[in-house]
C-alpha cells in the first residue's frame, strides 16, 4: 500500500525555476504576502496530522479574493501544484504541503462582512476563526450551531472543506447544512461568487456542494453564508450512566421522543474512556462520583431551548421518568453553565491524550449506531489478541453514528499503525461503516477510502476532480 507521505505530485514545469515562480508572486501580491526561505514561518510547514514536517516551495498570504485568483492563475500558468492550508488544525494531511508546492495561507482573508438580520445570515471570508463567527453571531442575537474542539484556531473555510462534524450534528446537521452561500476560487484562478442567501433556491445545480467537503481540491473557498439560528434562551445537560449499550439505545430513542428540537448532542462514553477522563481531565469534575458502580456506559445529553420557564422542568421531568423506570440508574443535571462546562470536560478528555501519549493512534469513523457496540466488542478482543497490554479507549457522537477510537501500545516507541489501521478499517468496512465521519480523507485516509465507497463512486469522484482541475494542481494527492 503507498506511503501516503511520498505521493507523488504534478511537477512544476521543468522550464521555469522556482525563483521565477516566487518572483511573479512577489510582483502580483507584494512581498509581505510572499514567504520563502528563512522568511517561511515554521507553522506552515505542517497540519495537526502528526506526518513529518514538510517546508514547502513558498507561502502566499493573500489578503482578498483578488489575490487568491492571481495567486492561483500564476501557479496554474507555471503549473506549480497549490495547497491550501486555513487553521491548519486538520488531523488527516490534508493541509500539508510538499517542498515544490506553493501552501496557500487564508490567514488574512479575515473578518465579519455582514450579517443580515431579516435573511439571519452571515457574511464572512473564509480565513476566520470559528470562534469569531460563533461570537460575532452571539453578539447579533444568533446562535451559530457550529461547534468543535479546535474553535479557537480553526477557519470557517476548513470547516467547509472537511465538511465539518462536530458536537450538534445531531441536531443542526454537518457543516454544509448551515451554508447558503459560497464564493470560490477554480485552479486555474476564475472565480465562482455565489452568495446566496436563500434557503429555497433551486436554480439549476447547487455548485456549492461540490466544494463542501473537497477538501480544497476542486476549489478554494473565500467567503461564505452562513445560515444562522434563534440564540437558545436555556442549556441543559445531564451526564447519564447506564448498564450498556440497550440502555445508551434506550435513552437515545427517549431523548429524540420527548425532547424532540430541543435535543442537541447525545454523546457516548464507555468505561475505559470514562476512567481516563476521570484521571486525566484537569477542568472535569465526576457528577457521579459517590457511585462506584461499574456502569456499561456513560451518556452527557444537551437540549438547547427557548423558553427557560418551560424546558428546564420538561427536562427534568424526562429524566426523571428514566430513572424511575430504571433505564437510567443514575444521574446529574448541571446546575449552572460551570456544572455544563465541568461535564462537557469529560467528554472533552481526548485532548489529554496527546501530552500522556504522543504518537497514540486516533480514529474517526462512522456506523450503523445500532450495531456499534457489536463492532466495540470485536475491535478490542481484536486488538487485545493482536498486541497484548494494548490500549483502546471509545467514545463519540453516537446520536449521529460517530465512534471515536484511541489506540496506544505501551512501551513501544513505534505504534504499530499499518496493523491496527488494517483492524480498525476492516471491520468498519465488514460493519457498513465510513473511514471517515467528520474529519475528511486527506493523505492518512486515502488508501482506505475504498472500505467506504464504491469504485464506481471513487470513478466518478475522479470525473470531477478531472473536469475542474485537469492539470491535477489543486491539493494534489489529497483524497484521490
Amino acid at each position: 500500500m503507498t506511503d501516503p507521505r511520498f505521493i507523488s505530485t504534478p511537477a512544476m514545469n521543468p522550464t521555469l525555476a522556482p525563483s521565477a515562480v516566487i518572483e511573479a508572486l512577489r510582483a502580483e501580491l507584494g512581498p509581505q504576502a510572499v514567504r520563502a526561505g528563512a522568511d517561511l514561518p515554521v507553522r506552515h510547514h505542517n497540519d495537526a496530522s502528526g506526518l513529518p514536517a514538510s517546508v514547502p516551495l513558498v507561502v502566499v498570504r493573500p489578503a482578498d479574493t483578488a489575490g487568491v485568483a492571481a495567486a492561483m492563475r500564476i501557479c496554474h500558468a507555471h503549473g506549480v501544484a497549490v495547497v491550501p492550508q486555513g487553521g491548519l488544525t486538520g488531523l488527516c494531511g490534508g493541509a500539508r504541503a510538499a517542498p515544490d508546492q506553493v501552501a496557500l495561507s487564508l490567514e488574512r482573508l479575515v473578518g465579519i462582512e455582514e450579517i443580515d438580520p431579516a435573511a439571519a445570515t452571515l457574511t464572512v471570508r473564509a480565513g476566520t476563526p470559528l470562534e469569531t463567527v460563533q461570537q460575532a453571531a452571539a453578539d447579533a442575537g444568533f446562535f451559530c450551531p457550529l461547534d468543535l474542539g479546535a474553535r479557537g484556531s480553526c477557519a470557517i473555510g476548513g470547516n467547509l472543506a472537511t465538511n465539518a462534524g462536530g458536537n450538534r450534528v445531531i441536531r443542526y446537521g454537518m457543516a454544509r447544512e448551515m451554508v447558503l452561500g459560497l464564493e470560490v476560487v477554480l485552479p486555474d484562478g476564475g472565480v465562482v461568487t455565489s452568495l446566496n442567501k436563500m434557503i429555497k433556491n433551486n436554480a439549476g445545480f447547487d455548485l456549492k456542494h461540490l466544494f463542501i467537503g473537497s477538501e480544497g481540491t476542486l476549489g478554494i473557498i473565500t467567503r461564505v453564508v452562513l445560515r444562522l439560528y434563534p440564540k437558545p434562551a436555556s442549556t441543559l445537560v445531564a451526564l447519564c450512566a447506564v448498564n450498556g449499550y440497550d440502555d445508551v439505545l434506550t435513552l437515545l430513542a427517549s431523548a429524540r421522543q420527548n425532547l424532540g428540537p430541543l435535543l442537541s448532542a447525545f454523546e457516548v462514553m464507555w468505561p475505559e474512556f470514562w476512567q481516563f477522563a476521570n484521571t486525566h481531565a484537569p477542568r472535569a469534575r465526576n457528577p457521579l462520583a459517590d457511585d462506584a458502580t461499574p456502569y456499561g456506559a456513560y451518556v452527557l445529553v444537551e437540549a438547547l431551548g427557548t423558553d427557560e420557564a418551560m424546558d428546564t422542568p420538561r427536562f427534568e421531568a424526562w429524566l426523571g421518568q428514566l430513572l424511575e423506570d430504571g433505564v437510567v440508574p443514575n444521574a446529574a443535571i448541571a446546575q449552572s453553565l460551570a456544572d455544563a462546562r465541568a461535564f462537557w470536560a469529560l467528554r472533552d478528555a481526548s485532548g489529554e491524550f496527546h501530552p500522556l501519549w504522543p504518537g497514540h493512534l486516533a480514529y474517526d469513523v462512522g456506523l450503523p449506531v445500532a450495531r456499534m457496540e457489536d463492532c466495540v466488542i470485536r475491535c478490542r478482543a481484536a486488538l487485545a489478541e493482536a498486541f497484548p497490554g494494548i490500549d483502546s479507549f471509545y467514545y463519540g457522537h453516537i446520536g449521529d453514528g460517530n465512534l471515536h477510537l484511541i489506540v496506544h501500545l505501551p512501551g513501544v516507541p513505534k505504534q504499530p499503525k499499518d496493523a491496527v489501521n488494517a483492524i480498525v478499517y476492516g471491520l468498519v468496512r465488514e460493519f457498513g461503516g465510513t473511514v471517515s465521519a467528520e474529519h475528511g480523507i486527506g493523505t492518512l485516509k486515502r488508501p482506505w477510502l475504498g472500505h467506504a465507497r464504491s469504485p464506481e463512486e471513487i470513478a466518478l469522484m475522479r470525473v470531477i476532480k478531472n473536469a475542474l482541475d485537469p492539470l491535477g494542481l489543486l491539493n494534489p494527492g489529497k483524497v484521490l
